[in-house]
C-alpha cells in the first residue's frame, strides 16, 4: 500500500488509536519483566530475541489461513501489536515515560510516520473513560498468560481502526513472508517473518531514540 494511501488517516485518528495501544501494552511490557540484573547494554537486545521467541508465535497464529490472512485485517493487526509491545518495552529501558513520547515512537516504528511529541500532546486531549470498557476491558481480565493473550488482542482490534496505515511496520525476510502464504505450513514461515519483524521494531526504536524523536523521520 503506498504511503499516499496510509497518509489519508489523519493524525488525530492516528494519535486516538495510539494512545489506547500504549495504555494497554506498556503495564503489559512492564509484567513481562525483565531480569533486573541484565546489563545496560543487553536490554534492548532481551527485548529482540527473548521476547520475539514467545510474542512472535502469537503473531505468526493468523497464517494457519495463509494467504487468506492477507485479505483480513488480522496479520498486520495483530503482529503490529505484538510489535508494540515490543517498542515500549525498549521506550522503558530508555528511560521514556511520558504519553506524548511513547505514542510518537509508536508512529515511527510502527508507521513510519513522523509526529513529534509537541505535535501529539495536544491531540491527547481526550474526554477520558468514553470506549474504556469496551477498548481495555475490565482488570481483572488483563492478568496472567491469559490475561496477556486478550490484551493483545484488544490492541490488534483497536488497530483495526488504522490497519491500512500498518503496512510500514518492521517486516522479516522475504522468502519467510511468500511460505507464509501457504495455508497451515505457512505457520513456520510466519513464525520467522514476525520474529525477525520484532527484532527490527526494537533495534528501529533503538535507533529512533538514539537520533530523538524530534529528528525528522
Amino acid at each position: 500500500m503506498s504511503p499516499r494511501m496510509a497518509a489519508q488517516i489523519s493524525d488525530a485518528v492516528v494519535v486516538d488509536v495510539l494512545r489506547r495501544v500504549d495504555r494497554l501494552a506498556t503495564p503489559l511490557a512492564a509484567r513481562l519483566g525483565r531480569p533486573p540484573e541484565l546489563p545496560q547494554t543487553e536490554r534492548d537486545a532481551w527485548w529482540a530475541h527473548r521476547v520475539s521467541r514467545v510474542a512472535a508465535g502469537v503473531s505468526a497464529v493468523p497464517r494457519f489461513a495463509g494467504k487468506l490472512a492477507d485479505l483480513l485485517p488480522l496479520q498486520n493487526t495483530v503482529g503490529t501489536a505484538v510489535q508494540s509491545v515490543v517498542v515500549l518495552g525498549v521506550a522503558g529501558e530508555h528511560g521514556v515515560t511520558g504519553s506524548a513520547e511513547r505514542v510518537s515512537l509508536l508512529a515511527r516504528v510502527l508507521l513510519d510516520r513522523n509526529l513529534p511529541p509537541s505535535e501529539v500532546a495536544p491531540l491527547l486531549v481526550k474526554s477520558r473513560g468514553t470506549y474504556r470498557g469496551e477498548a481495555f476491558g475490565a482488570a481483572e481480565e488483563r492478568k496472567g498468560a491469559r490475561g496477556a493473550v486478550r490484551t493483545i488482542w484488544r490492541v490488534a482490534r483497536l488497530l483495526s481502526r488504522i490497519d491500512e496505515a500498518l503496512d510500514a511496520r518492521p517486516k522479516g525476510k522475504l522468502r519467510h513472508r511468500l511460505l507464509s502464504n501457504i495455508p497451515v505450513v505457512g505457520v513456520a514461515g510466519g513464525y520467522a517473518a514476525e520474529r525477525e519483524g520484532l527484532r527490527r521494531a526494537a533495534a528501529r526504536t533503538a535507533a529512533v531514540l538514539a537520533e530523538g524523536l524530534s529528528a525528522p523521520a
